[in-house]
This record gives C-alpha cells, structure tokens and sequence, in this order.
C-alpha cells in the first residue's frame, strides 16, 4: 500500500470516529420531542433533514465527481459542525429545522463522497478487492465512537440537561473538520467525465436501468435505509418506556459496541460466504428478533435489540460492497446518491408516518406495523442472492 492510499484510509478512520462522538445520540429522538411537545414534530425534524438530503443528493454527488473528494468532504463537515450547533441552542422546532437542514446537507455531501475516496484510494494500489475489509474496519469506528459517546452520556445525563450534551458534541466535530483539510485526492481520471452535467447524470440512471441486479440491490437499499432509519430513531421511545432514561445511553453503547465488532469482522464473512448470502442472512436474523420483541416487549427488549447491531453492520458491509462493484468510475458518487436519494425520500415519508401513527395508537403498535412491512426488503435481497 502507498503512502498516500494508507494516509487517506488511517485519516478515514478517525474522521469517522470524530463524526459520530455525539454523546446526544441516544436521547436525540425524546429531545426533539420535548423541544416540540410531540413525536410527531419531534419526528419530523428527523424528516426535514432527510428531505434536505433528499433535496441535495444528486447535485452533490455529481459535485463531488466533478471537483474531487477531499473538497466536497470539507463542505460537508462545515455544514454538520452549523448542525449540531443549531441542536445545542435548541429552543424551538425552527432552529431544529435548521440544524436539520444543515446535517441533509452534510449528509449528502458524504453520501456516495466517502465510499467512493475509499474505493478510489484502494483501486490506486489494485486493493479494490479488498473494499470489504476497509470498508469494515473503517465503518466500525462510527459505531465505537457512538459506543463511548454513548457511555460519556450515561455518565453526565443524571447532572446535565439533554441541551449540553449537544453543545458537547461540537467540539470532535471540530476536530473532524480539521482532519478533513488533510486528505489527499485520490488520482482519479475526472478529465474523462463529461462536463455536461445533464449527460452525466443521464449516464448513471442509465447503468441503473441496464444492470438489473444493481437496481434490485439498490431498490432494497431504498426501502432498508429509509424504513429501517426511521423505526431506529422511534425505538428509543419504547425503550424509555421500559429502561430508565439515563440507561438508555448504556444500550446505545451495547449497540454501538456490538456493530464495530461486526463491521470489523464483516470482510471476513464477505469473503467466506459472498456478500448476498451475508446480506440474506444478516437481514433475516435481524427481522425475526426485532419483530419478536417489539410484539412482546419486556424488560429485555433494548438489550436484545442491542444484538441485532452485529448482523446489521455486517449487511452494510455486504451492501455497500456489492454496490461499488455495480457503479462506474466516472459516476461512481453520483450513482450512490441517486440511491441515497431515494432512501431519503423513503425515510421522511416514514418518519412522518410512524410519528403520526404513534401519536394515534401508540410508540409500539406503530413499531410493530413499520417492522412488519419491511418484510419486502428480505424478499428483495432474496432476489439479488438468486441474480448474483
């Protein structure tokens, strides 16, 4: 491996790291709440950020093509340290709003941006085999920084307002926007990609429409990335319901804990099983426990949805993996928005609909309706496994 390739992949690392230490993390949906008087504006500020993703997606990723992967990560991290910043003064759900705005616009940035300077990085050392692993090792440290975040919140909830632990949060995201000057452009051949922005983007939709197993793959994605982000973000009102609030933060360090081991051991299994046999498999697993327990929820519950995090970051890894293989080199970040953009949309349109169904019926009839439909996704990752 070059010198440049291991600077970007160990930079990657950490910046990950700074990028999920928010030690608001497992109280975000019950602050929100509070902030707005309702679960289903609590919610919606979930929903604004992803309709502002929604919104952002595609110019993003197609900016990021054109003008290369370091600058397009800086802008998104400046964006997420306004975010966060707009959640620390709180007061109102329009400054919510804001911060909401502000982390869609960092989330598209990312999106299709991050994955593609890894995969670009690795394919200048013919590594590009070894995506899975990277990926992996580098996708668990979101979930050891959300693990000891986590754990801090634990720690300082039972003396500091929900407000503090936001303005807390600010400081690694500081620090992440100052790792984000260090990277190194990977040397991709972006004089080869069309300046026409029309064309394109006309070219990524077309690879869509051709590779049928790509569009089935990405079309689970949707679903799983929209649905299932929104059922996550409404769990933590169940398990308040169950657990005291300052232990909700242990789950979220259980969680966090049992998905880095997972994301770090995911290239593995890819290796041994192929990634749609682990897709399959992890996405199996985890409906049947996460339907279970939140048809008969116990005192248990948050810690056996807890476990459920392993197999989850080991079908991301899969995921993504099977992805980067699909997309081109010229349209490689425009094509994973065109995804993310579709799931973002798929995540307000459940945000709002799981709010609105849990203010009618209740938190856990409404987890259990979310839970069930997301039955499709398993059917869909059954079809891409008899494809591959």
């Amino acid at each position: 491996m070059t010198s440049t390739t291991h600077h970007n992949v160990r930079l990657l690392t950490w910046f990950n790291f700074c990028l999920d230490f928010r030690i608001y993390g497992a109280i975000t949906a019950l602050y929100f709440a509070q902030v707005t008087g309702s679960y289903t504006l609590g919610l919606s500020v979930f929903a604004i950020g992803t309709i502002a993703s929604s919104l952002f997606e595609v110019p993003t990723g197609v900016f990021s093509d054109f003008i290369g992967r370091k600058r397009t990560l800086i802008l998104g991290q400046f964006a997420g340290v306004l975010g966060v910043l707009c959640y620390a003064i709180g007061g109102s759900f329009f400054v919510l709003a804001l911060g909401a705005v502000l982390e869609g616009l960092a989330s598209a940035l990312f999106s299709g941006n991050n994955s593609a300077l890894l995969y670009e990085s690795l394919k200048e050392d013919n590594l590009e085999s070894e995506y899975a692993t990277y990926e992996g090792k580098a996708s668990s440290m979101f979930q050891f920084a959300l693990a000891f975040s986590a754990l801090i919140g634990a720690l300082v909830l039972g003396w500091w307002t929900f407000a503090v632990l936001f303005w807390l949060s600010v400081i690694p995201q500081v620090i992440g926007l100052g790792i984000a000057f260090n990277f190194v452009d990977p040397k991709v051949k972006y004089n080869k990609v069309s300046t026409n922005i029309f064309e394109h983007f006309g070219k990524a939709l077309q690879k869509f429409w051709q590779d049928a197993k790509l569009r089935t793959l990405s079309l689970a994605k949707i679903i799983d990335q929209g649905l299932g982000e929104a059922l996550h973000q409404l769990f933590p009102i169940l398990s308040a319901m169950l657990w005291p609030v300052w232990a909700l933060s242990l789950a979220t360090f259980l969680a966090s804990m049992f998905a880095a081991v997972g994301f770090r051991v995911a290239g593995g299994f890819v290796k041994k099983f192929g990634e749609p046999k682990v897709l399959l498999g992890s996405g199996a697993v985890n409906f049947v426990i996460k339907t279970a327990i939140i048809a008969y929820p116990t005192v248990a519950t948050p810690f056996i949805n807890t476990l459920t995090s392993f197999t989850f970051a080991t079908g991301v890894v899969a995921q993504n993996s099977l992805q980067q293989k699909g997309f081109t080199d010229e349209q490689r970040a425009t094509m994973s928005s065109l995804t993310s953009l579709a799931g973002s949309a798929m995540f307000a349109i459940s945000a709002l609909g799981l709010g609105m169904l849990a203010d009618t019926v209740g938190p856990v009839q409404a987890l259990l309706v979310g839970q069930i439909i997301t039955i499709c996704v398993l059917i869909l990752y059954w079809r891409v496994s008899k494809m591959h």
